[in-house]
């Protein structure tokens, strides 16, 4: 390829060497980790929240029992593929367990995308919470929509707008994620669900990424948790974080499912999940559901873990996310290559994922981390302040 074509992209990456914020794809386990006795590293970094990836071993042969049939490609859109029957028992069994019409997408960035750009018709604005998701930004972008930004959390801010914009609009679509994925703090839910009773043209749409399978008697999120799975008009769960696998759904109305179906571009142009994906959801649901205990253990862990490292404690920010905030992003990756060195798997966040001043390592709980195993990490970071 012509060097002087390039010189811009290698340009960007040298630009981004310099600041601290060049990335690659992290290794673990590897030779030099293994020279140094850190072949088990404990991993604070993926968002295997119940554990149930770690231990894919245990499950592997009851499922192929289970589901021998289980194809590994749907080899087309699920608009003209003829094998969905898992994709179909999948959606019946959130249906069932949600009360909501559910719809399986590819990812949580494609059901994001998808949902927002689709609901991007004209006469409609959309406020959302300053630190949503980048799927849901992208989202606005490629529909081309009207859209506003509350400052994080701001039940005061959010009621302002929708006073000044509820006459100009014929709906409202108020965006937020249940649990932030990098600060960790829930959403004021009961809140905003109070808020769609003062304004009828008021839609409410809620990302349950990091929720779901850790949050609620069943796990099914903070709306199930709060009691207010009735209340929220769109909840987005991901299968690849707490569920060990890949996809997720949106559970919402008849009439908004038909319409996604219809109208959510990343749905109708893309290739369907793998039929042997969809049966393994369902085997993981089907454990989800009874980790009532794992889901209690995993927040014990995260409040003690918090208050261990002098950090806000609260109902607001009970969650197996844990954010150190370093404010520097040099500081950041020597504090991850610091920790590494004794053990623990931490990434260091930097720009652009989240905003300058807000670099920081992000620790990822799960349940089968014990709280005894984190000492030494405990006594590090306290060494850092």
């Amino acid at each position: 390829m012509n060097e002087i074509a390039t010189d811009g992209y290698r340009g960007i990456l040298e630009g981004l060497s310099k600041e601290c914020r060049l990335r690659s794809i992290p290794l673990a386990g590897t030779d030099a980790d293994q020279e140094k006795g850190r072949s088990r590293l404990v991993d604070l970094c993926s968002n295997d929240y119940l554990g149930l990836a770690a231990r894919e071993s245990e499950f592997r042969e009851a499922f192929m029992h289970s589901c021998p049939d289980a194809a590994f490609t749907s080899s087309a859109s699920r608009l003209l593929s003829s094998a969905q029957r898992y994709h179909l028992m999948l959606e019946k069994a959130l249906e069932h367990l949600y009360g909501k019409r559910a719809l399986l997408f590819n990812s949580g960035y494609h059901a994001n995308t998808g949902c927002i750009s689709a609901l991007a018709i004209p006469s409609t604005l959309f406020i959302c919470d300053k630190l949503v998701h980048a799927s849901i930004i992208d989202g606005l972008r490629i529909g081309n929509a009207d859209f506003l930004r509350f400052p994080h959390n701001d039940l005061g801010k959010l009621r302002i707008m929708l006073e000044k914009n509820a006459g100009k609009y014929a709906r409202i679509v108020v965006v937020t994620e249940s649990i932030f994925s990098m600060d960790g703090d829930l959403a004021p839910l009961r809140g905003l669900t109070m808020l769609k009773e003062e304004f009828p043209n008021m839609i409410l749409y809620v990302d349950e990424a990091h929720a779901f399978g850790v949050r609620g008697e069943r796990g099914m999120g903070m709306a199930e948790e709060l009691g207010l799975t009735d209340k929220i008009d769109i909840i987005i769960g991901t299968f690849g974080k707490a569920a060990a696998s890949s996809g997720a759904f949106v559970a919402t109305t008849e009439l908004l499912a038909d319409y996604f179906i219809n109208t959510s571009r990343s749905f109708i142009f893309s290739t369907a999940l793998p039929p042997v994906c969809c049966a393994w959801t369902l085997f993981m649901l089907q454990n989800i559901l009874l980790m009532q205990p794992e889901r209690e253990r995993l927040l014990d862990t995260s409040r003690r873990l918090r208050e261990a490292l002098g950090l806000p404690c609260g109902e607001e920010v009970e969650s197996q996310i844990i954010p150190y905030v370093t404010g520097d992003a040099e500081r950041a990756v020597a504090l991850a290559a610091r920790l590494r060195e004794e053990g623990y798997l931490v990434l260091p966040i930097r720009r652009p994922t989240v905003p300058p001043g807000g670099e920081r390592l992000r620790i990822s709980l799960n349940a089968g981390v014990d709280y005894n195993s984190l000492t030494r990490l405990i006594e590090i970071i306290g060494n850092e302040k």
